[in-house]
């Protein structure tokens, strides 16, 4: 089922769609009674000719958009995923002890509005009309549109995800999402005027592309994933370490692929050992995440950890667990078991990878 959203895409054959910030209005259609040019020439499109393309729907989109796309359109900037990030998310949407399904809350918060505010029974995310969330469409806020994932409109208007790898492919692999669910993600550029050469030269001056390996290996853009869903992604261990390590070493800010530039520091640097590290048990972990944070927070700040960036420019913070006992904070927060009211993420990660045989 189709997203309502108020930024509907109207093409001038009926096909496209665009999204227009803050307005309900229809772009208006250029005239096609009587198409400019040499006679048997097509009408102008957004800058391209009227051609047949898949992604048609997504060529108008502007910076700042939000943009409804189906999840099985994007296309990966990134070959490779924190596989124990994803199992967590997985976990917590079926193993979740929350009173509302923690799935319903990071929708409604990829979709530029809040939380889930309330949950109808038998609700699924493939039919948005099941849930609310708490901005209704149209009244989203900027702290609610800097929340979003984001993409960039690529040649022939393949929307590009920048940001939102995980969530994806976490509601990819959720048994009522899939690659024809859709949600809003909000639009970074429009580079689909480019050659596809001029087109990743843009993608990587800016950033908006990872070409690494987990083991440190260039990757060509050809070798990128065509979508989303775990099986497309190569597991990348320090990801997933990176992602337990959140507001314990280090905040996030925004930067595209923080994670894991920090992750080739924790490869290439080894500030701590690895080597008995159990991905599989929950106390070998934690303490692993412990350490690891430790490490970081006691760089100094103009400390370079990859790519000319600096531990301060990465989001590491002052003090570990940021300043709060082991008892307290975050730390704590990630140290619950399965057992208790409210688990940890690391607790969810390993009873979905026991139940489904991932260890």
């Amino acid at each position: 089922m189709r997203i309502s959203s108020p930024y509907r895409l109207a093409s001038t054959l009926g096909t496209a769609i665009a999204v227009i910030l803050g307005t309900s209005a229809a772009l208006a259609p250029t005239a096609l009674a009587a198409a400019p040019g040499a006679p048997g020439t097509r009408p102008p499109f957004c800058q391209h000719d009227n051609r047949s393309t898949p992604f048609a729907r997504y060529l108008c989109a502007k910076p700042g958009d939000l943009l409804d796309v189906r999840i099985g359109d994007v296309h990966p900037t990134q070959p490779s995923l924190g596989h124990d990030e994803v199992y967590y998310k997985l976990g917590r949407y079926t193993l979740g002890k929350d009173t509302i399904n923690k799935k319903f809350d990071d929708w409604c918060e990829t979709d530029g509005r809040g939380a889930a505010a309330s949950v109808s029974p038998g609700a699924r995310l493939d039919a948005p009309s099941s849930f609310t969330c708490e901005l209704p469409v149209g009244a989203e806020t900027p702290d609610s549109i800097a929340a979003m994932k984001a993409v960039v409109i690529g040649p022939g208007g393949e929307p590009f995800l920048t940001d939102g790898h995980h969530t994806l492919t976490s509601f990819f692999e959720t048994p009522d999402g899939g690659a024809r669910m859709h949600v809003r993600l909000r639009v970074q550029a429009n580079l689909s005027t480019l050659t596809r050469k001029k087109f990743w030269n843009e993608m990587r001056a800016n950033k908006w592309v990872w070409l690494r390996a987990p083991n440190g290996k260039p990757v060509t853009v050809n070798k990128l994933p065509t979508s989303v869903g775990l099986a497309n992604f190569t597991d990348d261990k320090y990801r997933s370490l990176l992602y337990f390590s959140r507001d314990i070493g280090y905040a996030q800010n925004g930067l595209p692929f923080q994670e894991f530039y920090w992750g080739s520091w924790v490869r290439d640097a080894k500030p701590i050992d690895l080597t008995t590290w159990n991905q599989n048990d929950h106390a070998n972990y934690l303490a692993t995440v412990r350490a690891l944070t430790e490490a970081m927070t006691a760089l100094p700040k103009p400390t370079i950890i990859d790519n000319g960036f600096t531990a301060a420019q990465l989001g590491a913070l002052n003090q570990w667990n940021d300043g709060k006992a082991p008892d307290k904070g975050e730390f704590d927060k990630l140290s619950k078991p399965y057992s208790d009211a409210k688990p940890g993420k690391l607790a969810y990660t390993l009873e979905y990878k026991r139940l489904h045989n991932l260890n």
